[in-house]
């Protein structure tokens, strides 16, 4: 018994470390092309509006990768499914690169649609993988994982801030990040068990489900309500990961490493808040937790848009990066509080957000063109409102009422 219960912490760590791996490689591999994106806007020479449509590629890929990623996990397990994200991921990396070398805006769009696919893959297995492994363990494990991937995005960004401080070329940036994240990503993937979310017919804790079963999950009111919670902290988080170099750069007139250096305030500022998520989840629980990171995001937000200096917008970059930092974790931690049909449900809330990362980029540089990219940030801060007004769903859904029993007359 003593040693079924060793093996049993020892392959929970190894899983944890392995999705702990992954969430970093993806922030590394995020943050490295977010911190080149003015390099990159240069070298194929593309207006604000321009760039968006290339950062179209990335919500194709993605609409791809989401679409196909909950009905792949259902059928082959969490694992497959996170070992092809993972490559799709550093083969974007090394397209993209190839594309600026190139000063192709096609080779750029290509790569970011591999990267888009492979992170929709990617991330809604995991993330069923990490509600998994919170039954199973019985605490909190999605912040601290998103903040693996926060505390990558520091990296890939310092890493970034360094190289075009000395002029690296970016396509050489691309194509060693990418090629470096291949072997650490292979080890990762061994450590998630087999099976984890796929349905099968002879089950009866993961039953198939038929298409209408799924589709119904996406009808629950309490879904939809965190589905919106989802989208609008999504949309907070994506709008800075896409746009914020950007508007530092072209809104405040600062160089290309001053705004990478913005950034990385940013995604050190969300690694803070997924890390210490578990403290405040355990005092304050996740209705007060949700709802006061809206208010965070939303104020941030709303300084950096309206700030008259750029050390103020910087600034309030970290309250940005705070309040983004817990509402995409936690919700989805809310999404598998029911044992039936948990795994549908984590993958639909999930994809709801990633609406958010699919829809942002080139809606945001369209209004952003017509309106200034700073000015297109206050439809994000509306969207974190919301987000906050609808974060009672986050709750726990109260027990099932035991039915008293009917004493007969002898």
């Amino acid at each position: 018994m003593t040693t079924d219960i060793s093996f049993l912490e020892r392959r929970s760590k190894l899983w944890r470390y392995g999705l702990f791996a992954l969430f970093v490689i993806t922030g590394v591999a995020l943050a490295s092309w977010v911190t080149r994106t003015p390099a990159i806007r240069d070298e194929i020479g593309a207006s604000t509006a321009e760039m968006g449509l290339v950062l179209f590629g990335l919500s194709v890929g993605a609409m791809a990768g989401v679409l196909t990623s909950g009905y792949l996990v259902a059928r082959l397990g969490g694992r497959p499914v996170a070992a092809m994200g993972i490559s799709l991921v550093c083969l974007g990396l090394l397209v993209l690169g190839s594309g600026a070398a190139a000063g192709a805006a096609p080779g750029v769009f290509a790569g970011l649609m591999l990267f888009g696919a492979g992170s929709g893959l990617m991330e809604i297995a995991l993330n069923v993988e990490g509600a998994a492994l919170e039954k199973l363990l019985s605490r909190p494990v999605l912040p601290a994982l998103h903040g693996c991937f926060s505390a990558g995005t520091v990296i890939g960004a310092m890493l970034g801030i360094w190289l075009t401080s000395i002029d690296f070329p970016v396509s050489w940036h691309l194509w060693v990040v990418g090629a470096l994240c291949t072997p650490i990503a292979l080890w990762a993937v061994r450590q998630i068990p087999a099976d984890t979310g796929k349905e099968s017919a002879e089950s009866t804790d993961t039953p198939r489900l038929t298409a209408a079963e799924r589709l119904a999950v996406w009808r629950e009111p309490r879904v939809l309500m965190l589905g919106l919670i989802v989208l609008g902290m999504a949309l907070a988080e994506g709008a800075a990961s896409d746009w914020l170099p950007l508007i530092m750069v072209d809104g405040y007139d600062l160089g290309s490493t001053a705004g990478s250096l913005v950034y990385t305030l940013f995604a050190a500022s969300m690694a803070v808040g997924r890390f210490s998520g578990e403290f405040f989840l355990s005092r304050f629980g996740r209705v007060i937790v949700v709802r006061t990171s809206a208010v965070f995001a939303a104020a941030g937000i709303l300084v950096v848009v309206f700030a008259p200096h750029p050390a103020l917008a910087a600034a309030a970059v970290v309250l940005w990066g705070l309040g983004a930092s817990l509402g995409f974790p936690v919700t989805l931690s809310a999404a598998g509080d029911e044992q039936h049909q948990s795994a549908a449900r984590v993958s639909a809330v999930a994809t709801t957000g990633y609406l958010a990362f699919l829809a942002g980029p080139p809606a945001l540089g369209l209004l952003g063109e017509h309106v200034g990219l700073r000015n297109a940030m206050l439809a994000v801060a509306t969207a974190a409102v919301v987000a906050g007004l609808l974060a009672r769903a986050t709750a726990r859904p109260p027990a099932p009422k035991s039915v008293p029993r009917v004493r007969t007359p002898a």
